[in-house]
């Protein structure tokens, strides 16, 4: 049997808190009890927010909290060639398309829409689907505004879909016995035609995690319940690009006082503030359940 390979992947857009405490934590306990791997995959390709400030600081906590992962850590913002790769090959094929509308376009044509009594389709995140309508684009009307204008580069999820062929699905296994599993089907089709990349980024947290996944030979996925209808995306595009699919397991979410996701703008629930406070990595540990 081969060694497990696990993975706790931060972006250092902000300082950790309770809820990375406890996926981090999660992920190190998983890994110690199959003899597995921990690595640490520092996700920044969102160059304007993330900053060399917060990476260190998630350094800082992990290692508060007694968290050993292998070196070196990856760092998207160094492997963009990876994930240009990646896009090349799904442009080649025709499987994405250069989408040209502002978010204000899309606001306006939603609203366009909705006021003729249409109801507009949503993602499972209540994001309204992207209207598409620059699908109809010629090539020429295409490259001309490649040329000047913003774009972003969407997967066409029709097309997608169709070369895939049947039903797709993921193994979501359980935290306390790997082996107890069942297969979920994946609804990518639920997000309409994504961003997999921008002008000037190519790549987008979709395309990126699964290239990471597959280059890091992670075997299982730890990561929170937020991202489990997201799983149907990085399944169709592990299918596209050929790449093998992890196992996942998607744990319950550590809420705030008012009952919503943490964020990171919470400063109370910060592990840098919880230990200039006074507590302890034990504290921590009782906090989320560990």
């Amino acid at each position: 049997m081969n060694t497990p390979v696990f993975r706790f992947a931060p972006s250092p857009n902000g300082e950790l808190h309770l809820g990375h405490a406890y996926s981090a934590l999660l992920n190190a306990k998983l890994a110690r009890q199959t003899g597995g791997r921990l690595l640490l995959r520092i996700e920044d390709i969102d160059l304007a927010r993330c900053t060399p400030e917060f990476e260190a600081g998630i350094y800082r906590d992990l290692e508060w909290l007694g968290i050993e992962w292998e070196r070196p850590v990856r760092r998207q913002s160094e492997h963009f060639g990876d994930y240009e790769t990646a896009l090349k090959r799904l442009i080649a094929e025709e499987l994405v398309y250069p989408a040209f509308m502002s978010r204000g376009e899309i606001r306006a044509s939603i609203a366009d829409a909705e006021g003729r009594g249409r109801l507009w389709p949503r993602d499972p995140d209540g994001v309204p689907l992207y209207p598409a309508f620059d699908k109809a684009l010629s090539r020429r009307e295409r490259e001309r505004r490649m040329a000047g204008a913003p774009f972003a580069w969407r997967l066409d999820m029709e097309a997608a879909k169709s070369r895939v062929g049947g039903a797709l699905s993921w193994t979501e296994f359980s935290s306390e016995e790997l082996a107890a599993a069942e297969q979920i089907d994946a609804r990518p089709e639920q997000w309409g035609d994504v961003v997999v990349a921008r002008k000037e980024i190519p790549t987008s947290y979709h395309l990126a995690v699964v290239i990471d996944d597959a280059l890091q030979d992670i075997s299982h996925v730890v990561r929170g319940r937020d991202l489990y209808a997201a799983t149907g995306v990085q399944r169709l595009l592990q299918e596209l690009l050929g790449l093998p699919a992890p196992r996942y397991f998607h744990h319950r979410l550590i809420l705030g006082p008012d009952g919503r996701k943490l964020s990171k703008s919470l400063g109370d629930s910060g592990i840098a503030a919880l230990r200039e406070s006074g507590a302890s990595a034990a504290d921590v540990r009782g906090k989320v359940g560990l």
